[in-house]
Parts: C-alpha cells; structure tokens; sequence
C-alpha cells in the first residue's frame, strides 16, 4: 500500500504526441524529461558555448575599433611629420636658413650647376 501511494500518479509514456498534450503540459511528465535529459544537457551545453562564443566576438569587436582608432591617429601623426619634413626640405627654405645662419660654411651657389659628359671606352 505505501509503493502504491508513492509512485508518482502518471500516465504511461506516449508514443504519440497530439497539439492537445503538448500545449496541456502533458508531455512535461517526470517520465518524459527522464528520457530526454540527455537532449536537455546538449541544448544546455550548445547555449554555454553559444554565450561564451559571442562574449568572444564582442572583446574581440571591441578590440579591433580601439586598434582601428589607434591606426588613425597613427596615420594622422605620419601625415603631419611628412609635410612638416617636406616643408623644411624645400629649397626656399633651406636658402633662407643658410642666409640667416652666419657661421654656416655653406653657401649659396652664384652659378647654375652644369653637366659633365666622360665619354665611355
């Protein structure tokens, strides 16, 4: 008498499932989730990785945009050093600091440079 009254009150497992059991509740039986359990640990297991895959992606998405504005700020510095190192190579410029620099042994040519030809053998 006492097994009988602690047996869960249940219907045996179905074969066959209708809209009626499955939106009632019925296929949530404690004998249905026994032989499921192991599809509950898969699904359980593919949302772990799941989460933890796109907790990746987005450190990794982060990761690239503070790289990428890392990289601008590089390539604005190397434009900003280049035309400043142009504007200092320019011809006017030099001269002018050779004029102003007295103690410079250099001097500015009064002749226009000429080529001179060797003839090859």
């Amino acid at each position: 008498m006492i097994a009988k009254q602690a047996t869960e009150d249940e219907s045996p497992f179905a074969s066959h499932f209708t809209l009626k059991k499955i939106l009632g509740g019925d296929v949530l039986t404690t004998q249905t989730i026994r032989h499921q359990i192991g599809v509950f640990l898969l699904i359980t297991a593919f949302l772990i990785v799941y989460i933890a895959n796109r907790y990746s992606v987005q450190n990794d998405l982060i990761e690239i945009d503070k790289l990428q504005d890392e990289l601008q700020d590089a390539k604005y510095k190397a434009l900003s050093s280049s035309s400043q190192l142009t504007e200092k190579s320019r011809e006017s410029h030099v001269l002018e600091l050779l004029k102003n620099n007295k103690d410079s042994v250099l001097k500015i040519a009064s002749q226009p440079p000429y080529i001179i030809n060797v003839p090859e053998e």
